[in-house]
């Protein structure tokens, strides 16, 4: 699992690269905290390059949505791949979580 970020304007652009599972979701909650924690209350999580997602993954993602929605930030999703957009429909997360079809909308959705 890769974790790239940039800034663009007041918002924090994380890409996801690989797998989140068990294995490595408690390391990425901690980054993604992290930036929250720092005053980051805008993020959008960029999935294009993200093949897979276990429960331990949305698990972070829901803890990072409440996490900013309690700072009076918020989040919002792009470039879902159909695998984890299943994932994530199956989940129930697609009708709970804001979810955009490019970078630029996902970004300007937050401004």
């Amino acid at each position: 699992m890769n974790l790239a970020v940039e800034k663009v304007g007041d918002v924090l652009v994380a890409q996801l690269e690989g797998q989140i599972n068990s294995a490595n979701a408690t390391g990425l909650e901690a980054d993604l905290m992290g930036y929250v924690d720092k005053g980051q209350y805008k993020i959008v999580l960029d999935l294009a390059r993200l093949n897979y997602i276990s429960s331990a993954g949305l698990r972070v993602v829901l803890m990072l949505a409440k996490r900013l929605k309690q700072a009076g930030g918020a989040l919002s999703l792009c470039n879902i791949q159909p695998a984890v957009r299943e994932v994530f429909d199956i989940s129930g997360f697609l009708a709970i979580l804001p979810v955009r079809d490019t970078r630029e909308d996902a970004i300007s959705s937050l401004a």
